[in-house]
């Protein structure tokens, strides 16, 4: 089973090339839909979260903007939530891992917006990026409800920089030429994977 880890800035269009890969069935493991998961009402993190960040935590759900106020900018903080849901991240990307293993998929994607900044590379055989200029993700960023120019800055800020993640990259797609260019890159690109031997999963690997 090959493993293809997918990242890609904000705006860049990772989101529409996961479904692109999901609507070719193939199996996405989606990180922030797992954090979402997570932090619903009943969710594994919401005790840990309460417990840490007691006002982002509201009828028995985590507030994620809430929450968003409470570390964004503030690095401490960050690495407190990041050690509550990384380890449970994990342990569900080690559940699908398996799945799809018992499965006898050829090819599963694993869609980490912060792929590079956290190390999840290692858990891939090879990793994908998306990218467009710079103008189009901006475009794309400020049309979304509730952004602003400094927000978009301080989220860029945060993330790796687009040039340091295509370098790192075994593959960039370029998401800025609509999205027929975009499929049939990602289409070529799952044929270039799976010529490729899947050399690091195996059942036993740790990844909590």
């Amino acid at each position: 089973m090959r493993i293809l880890g997918l990242t890609g800035s904000i705006g860049m269009g990772k989101s529409t090339a996961a479904a692109m890969f999901r609507r070719d069935g193939i199996a996405v493991h989606d990180a922030d839909a797992v954090v979402h998961d997570l932090m619903r009402r009943g969710g594994a993190a919401v005790p840990a979260v309460a417990k840490a960040f007691p006002e982002a935590v509201r009828d028995g759900a985590v507030d994620r903007r809430a929450l968003g106020a409470l570390v964004f900018g503030r690095p401490e903080a960050l690495r407190r939530l990041e050690a509550i849901l990384h380890p449970l991240v994990r342990r569900r990307m080690r559940r699908f891992l398996q799945q799809a293993g018992r499965r006898g998929d050829d090819l599963v994607v694993l869609d980490i917006p912060l792929l590079f900044e956290t190390g999840g590379e290692r858990f891939c055989d090879a990793v994908a990026v998306v990218s467009a200029p710079r103008l189009i993700q901006r475009q794309r960023v400020l049309a979304r409800p509730g952004m602003t120019k400094e927000k978009f800055a301080a989220i860029l800020a945060a993330q790796m920089p687009d040039r340091e993640k295509r370098r790192r990259a075994d593959w960039v797609v370029p998401t800025g030429l609509g999205r027929r260019p975009t499929r049939l890159a990602l289409r070529a690109l799952r044929r270039q994977a799976l010529a490729r031997p899947g050399r690091r999963w195996r059942p036993s690997l740790k990844v909590a």
